[in-house]
């Protein structure tokens, strides 16, 4: 048994090799297989791909040759179309061709003309030269037929009808002139007249009574003490966080707010409501109700200064001068409030401007802007005109607004006939029947002072002022004061009036110069 382990090792190992080499051989064989395998799928993977390739190949033809075929069409179509041009553009330019050449017919024909009638014009010169001689000569010897006659001579006898002509001429002229004159001025003032009336039916507004005072209301007289706080200490917050003046007297209910600018006196009405609303009264709620309503009021100003550049149309207005214009509506003049007489004052410079062809949004700027100084003058002294002026030169302003502005009211001298008419406007809003209104007192002052003025004047008899101080009469001593002189005295009391006085409007001077002979029969 020892001796055949060996041999059986042996065996087994050659077995192993036989198998070792049966399964390389087995494998061999199975890779040719697989090699023959994908040779015949790539060979149909290359047919497939060779008949797509023709397929491709004809497709490509086939639209290529239909592209071909429709290029050509197309641009045998635009060829027709370009020949069909030329065709019209040849026609055209043939009857162009035809119609120059009838025009140089027409102009050699024209030049030929010309010619022969500059021949016959020359040949008329020529009868015309000879006959003016002939004129010349007869003219002459009659001349000199007509002085031996007269028995003057040629220059006696100019002098002598020129006399008499002058004479004649300057009698009818002076009526000529005369007539011209009345004619002239009658129309003038109906045109006037009609303009002046045509812009205040178009436009008229109602006016409101001037008030440097506001009365505030109060539920009880309580609040009288809560408003004057301990030792005066809310009231004294009140005045000094506003700028005004609160007035308690003996008046049951009632408190008074005193102010020169309406703003400020706008600011404590509103204050003082609130704080008699509300019932919290003490410095620090004043000084925060004081800034609250002030914001309000400048956001409120801006606008209505907004609102009346809208109104009226005029544009590149600046933010500062909307909200310095919103400041008028609680500014009055003579109980007129000046917001609404520069909007007046505007639409009378618009209408009356489109009448005489000049630039209404200009004249329309104008008006609006012509009082704007008001609401500055609590601030800045001098007159207002000139400080609208100053403040519109600030903000960029047109030069000639700026002047007109400046100008109406005389300060500044006009060079413009917008000057002219804004201080026609300006009186017109300012005098137009219900515009504004006076105190009795004021309005007693004005008719005394009239009467006075006429009074000073030298043969004066009796005046007496007429239509709410419009006009005066004036009554003067005949035997003292000739016709001669009367009319120079109506002009003397105009210029003490319009020295001495400010008045709307325009005052009429009446004189009244009359003999009367008296007798009673008994």
């Amino acid at each position: 048994m020892g001796e055949n382990i060996p041999v059986i090792i042996s065996v087994a190992c050659i077995f192993s090799v036989i198998g070792v080499a049966l399964g390389i051989m087995i494998n061999n064989y199975i890779q040719k297989l697989q090699k023959g395998a994908a040779q015949r799928d790539a060979s149909k993977i290359r047919s497939d791909a060779e008949r797509e390739a023709e397929h491709l190949l004809r497709d490509a033809r086939v639209s290529a040759k239909g592209e071909t075929i429709k290029m050509r069409e197309e641009c045998e179509a635009e060829l027709k179309e370009r020949r069909r041009e030329q065709t019209n553009n040849e026609k055209r330019l043939a009857q162009r061709e035809e119609v120059l050449d009838r025009r140089a017919e027409s102009i050699e024909t024209k030049q030929k003309n010309i010619e022969r009638q500059e021949k016959d014009i020359e040949q008329l010169r020529e009868r015309l030269s000879n006959r003016e001689q002939e004129l010349a000569k007869n003219i002459s010897n009659q001349i000199d037929e007509l002085e031996r006659i007269s028995g003057f001579t040629r220059e006696e006898a100019r002098k002598e009808l020129l006399e008499k002509l002058g004479s004649e001429v300057k009698n009818e002229s002076g009526v000529l002139v005369r007539n011209i004159l009345e004619e002239a001025k009658s129309r003038s003032e109906r045109e006037a007249r009609r303009i002046l009336t045509y812009a205040i039916q178009r436009y008229a507004s109602d006016c409101t009574y001037e008030r440097t005072t506001t009365t505030i209301p109060l539920p009880t007289d309580e609040l009288k003490g809560r408003i004057i706080g301990r030792e005066g200490r809310n009231i004294r917050a009140i005045e000094a966080a506003t700028g005004v003046s609160i007035l308690i007297d003996d008046t049951p209910e009632a408190v008074v707010i005193s102010c020169f600018d309406p703003v400020r006196k706008e600011v404590a009405r509103q204050l003082m409501e609130r704080l008699v609303s509300d019932g919290r009264i003490h410095p620090s709620r004043i000084e925060e109700l004081v800034r609250k309503i002030s914001k309000e009021l400048d956001e409120e100003l801006f606008q209505v200064g907004e609102a009346a550049v809208l109104e009226t149309g005029i544009t590149g207005v600046s933010p500062q001068v909307m909200s310095i214009l919103g400041r008028l509506k609680y500014r009055y003049s003579f109980s007129q409030n000046v917001l609404q007489h520069s909007l007046e004052t505007a639409y009378f410079m618009g209408m009356i401007a489109a009448e005489l062809g000049l630039d209404e949004k200009k004249a329309k700027r104008i008006g609006l802007f012509h009082d704007i100084g008001k609401a500055l003058d609590h601030e800045i002294e001098g007159p207002h005109a000139q400080i609208g002026a100053d403040f519109l030169r600030k903000h960029n302003e047109q030069k000639d607004v700026i002047h007109a502005v400046a100008a109406h009211h005389g300060e500044v001298e006009p060079d413009s006939v917008y000057d002219i008419l804004i201080t026609a406007c300006d009186t017109l809003s300012a005098s137009r029947p219900g515009a504004r209104s006076e105190t009795t007192e004021l309005y007693l002052k004005r008719l005394e002072q009239l009467e006075t003025i006429a009074h000073e004047f030298k043969g004066v008899e009796a005046c007496f002022a007429l239509q709410a101080g419009r006009e005066v009469r004036v009554v003067v001593t005949p035997e003292k004061v000739t016709e001669g002189e009367a009319q120079m005295l109506a002009k003397e009391i105009c210029e003490r009036i319009e020295k001495e006085m400010t008045y709307p409007g325009q005052i009429k001077v009446t004189i009244i110069r009359e003999t009367r002979s008296v007798e009673y029969a008994k």
